[in-house]
């Protein structure tokens, strides 16, 4: 699906700096970040919250007291 990213002219700087930098299309940067922004992070939240609930079961029961 085709849309329309308006950039400042700050944020398109940053992002052509970025691309230069990978060696790759600023294109390829955006989406990368926005993949990054809401698949990945999400998922690394969930899988965070889940250790410390495993990990600190004990204490988070008797607070719940």
């Amino acid at each position: 699906m085709a849309m329309t990213l308006r950039l400042t002219d700050e944020e398109t700087e940053a992002l052509r700096a970025r691309a230069a930098e990978m060696g790759t299309s600023m294109q390829a940067v955006a989406r990368e970040a926005i993949r990054q922004a809401t698949i990945e992070r999400p998922a690394r939240l969930q899988q965070a919250i889940r250790e410390v609930a495993h990990e600190d079961a004990e204490l988070l029961d008797r607070l719940s007291r």
